[in-house]
């Protein structure tokens, strides 16, 4: 994934973006100018260098005096509750995306205007109801990388990947059509079971994944990540033509009166920043929140932009809401430095307490 974030900044003179669903026109600006005149300006370099300052100053006040510990021993705890409906909330959030790019006629990106009704609201449908899940789910992730080799835009809808891939290890979880009919062929004496010709070799291959469902919210932080990651490089700091007629339609400076050149830069560096942090899984719960803000601002910001573009992103920032970074994070190594621990029973009893 991380080589594909690579790929896709460097052929990001042919590829489309998010902002393409909502211009038609990019300026002609010449790359090497624009990044010049605004590192020069000092109403453009201030308030990025206040910004990531107060950003690290929040940080590192947050790590030195550690505030809401029962809070967030109370929160973790409320989402530990969650974690058996993510596979359904992951199902969710790419199933209906791909239903409803078959009915509008786009293969995935609203930007691929390419007719593959059937393919893709059958995948989608399958996902809703949890049928096959994981081998629908490889065959939307083979699907997918074969249309990027042809239409090099799908790149921007990288959450795929990593949602499509998660989907794949983790299953359909619970409610799907997969645990209705594993449960009535499980049932002795059931006429099903004579017949489901699956059931046994199912279970066989579910008892050899579950040792690598550990990596679930790995995978999710990872593909969500290596998508910011992509916005905002290819979106905006390589191609700050697209993104400054977007603030020119909008007419965002109005909105925070500040010069395009750090609307751009600011968007872009923030989207690159939170895509690091997701990958590397640092204060992976913050950084959702945090992503799900400015998909929301987004969207009222931008109101031509399709919704359904981003209702994958929502749900792998929601899923990393419930299931923090996952094994493989710098979390994991402040908490240790730090002596967090999970939950405690007495803490859960608490909890358990509360209306």
């Amino acid at each position: 994934m991380l080589v594909a974030v690579c790929v896709g900044t460097a052929a990001v003179g042919t590829a489309s973006a998010h902002e393409e669903y909502v211009v038609d026109d990019e300026h002609a600006v010449d790359l090497g100018e624009f990044l010049t005149e605004a590192v020069t300006d000092p109403l453009v370099v201030g308030p990025l260098l206040g910004g990531a300052l107060a950003v690290l100053a929040l940080v590192g006040g947050y790590l030195a005096v550690r505030p809401f510990r029962r809070d967030i021993t109370a929160f973790r705890t409320a989402m530990d509750e969650y974690r058996a409906y993510v596979p359904w909330l992951l199902r969710i959030s790419f199933g209906i995306p791909l239903i409803g790019a078959g009915f509008s006629g786009y293969f995935i990106s609203p930007a691929v205007e390419v007719d593959l009704r059937l393919l893709q609201v059958a995948l989608g449908f399958l996902l809703l109801f949890g049928l096959a899940t994981r081998l629908v789910a490889l065959i939307g992730l083979v699907a997918y990388l074969v249309g990027l080799i042809r239409w090099p835009t799908l790149l921007l809808q990288l959450e795929f990947v990593g949602g499509l891939a998660a989907i794949a290890l983790v299953g359909s979880g619970k409610p799907s059509a997969d645990h209705v009919l594993q449960q009535v062929a499980g049932t002795s004496g059931t006429v099903y079971r004579q017949f489901d010709p699956v059931h046994r070799r199912a279970q066989a291959f579910q008892a050899w994944i579950k040792a690598y469902e550990r990596v679930f919210p790995t995978i999710t932080r990872v593909g969500l990540g290596a998508t910011f990651v992509v916005l905002g490089v290819g979106q905006k700091l390589l191609r700050p033509g697209i993104a400054l007629a977007v603030v020119e339609r909008y007419d965002l400076t109005a909105v925070v009166p500040v010069a395009p050149e750090l609307w751009v830069l600011g968007a872009g560096l923030a989207e690159t920043a939170l895509g690091l942090a997701l990958i590397l899984g640092l204060f992976t719960r913050a950084t959702a929140v945090t992503a799900i803000g400015m998909f929301t601002l987004t969207l009222f910001a931008l109101p031509d932009d399709p919704v359904l573009a981003h209702v994958g992103l929502f749900g792998m920032a929601s899923v990393l809401l419930i299931t923090g970074s996952g094994p493989y994070a710098v979390d994991e190594y402040l908490e240790t430095l730090m002596g967090d621990t999970e939950p405690t029973d007495a803490a859960q009893a608490e909890v358990a307490d509360v209306p």
